[in-house]
This record gives C-alpha cells, sequence and structure tokens, in this order.
C-alpha cells in the first residue's frame, strides 16, 4: 500500500503508465463505495476516452488484489481501499 491515507468515504485510485499519462495524474482520490464497472464508467465520463484506449486493456487491482472488472458479484471497491489502474506493459 502507499500509505496515502483517503479522505473519510474515498478511496484512492493510483494510475501507472498510459493511465497516468492520460489522466495527467498518479492518483485520485473517489467516493465510494462502487465496483470495477462503476469505476470504468465513472472514469469514462470524467476522462472521455479513456475506457477504449486504456482502461480496456487494463489490469485492475484492489488492495493488492487483481479483481474481473465484469464480475459484478464480489468486486466491491470500499472508502479506504488502494485501486490501481495497471496498463500492460510493452517491451522493446
Amino acid at each position: 500500500m502507499s500509505g496515502t491515507k483517503s479522505p473519510s468515504g474515498h478511496f484512492n485510485l493510483l494510475y501507472f503508465a498510459s493511465a497516468a499519462t492520460y489522466t495527467k495524474k498518479p492518483s485520485e482520490f473517489l467516493r465510494g463505495p462502487s465496483s470495477p464497472r462503476r469505476l470504468f464508467d465513472e472514469l469514462e465520463t470524467r476522462y472521455p476516452g479513456i475506457k477504449a484506449k486504456v482502461l480496456d486493456t487494463s489490469a485492475l487491482t484492489v488492495n493488492l488484489q487483481y479483481v474481473d472488472v465484469d464480475d459484478e458479484g464480489e468486486s466491491i471497491i470500499n472508502p479506504g481501499d488502494e485501486v490501481a489502474i495497471i496498463p500492460p506493459v510493452s517491451s522493446g
């Protein structure tokens, strides 16, 4: 965990690689609870085009555990959680 404490009722969202480039920030706090699907919908509203250009190929972690964005059953993002969007890594 990064050690950054979220404000009450929020979770910490970390952006890596192309996600950070697209949003022009390394992290931000968002209100919880949420689900991975609702999170991606919220990010698309805030950053139009991010879903197709970044999120569709990215992994998502909640408290360092990978979660399935399409699994609405158990994947809940709670206030105080640390969430990360991890785009695929390319090597050259």
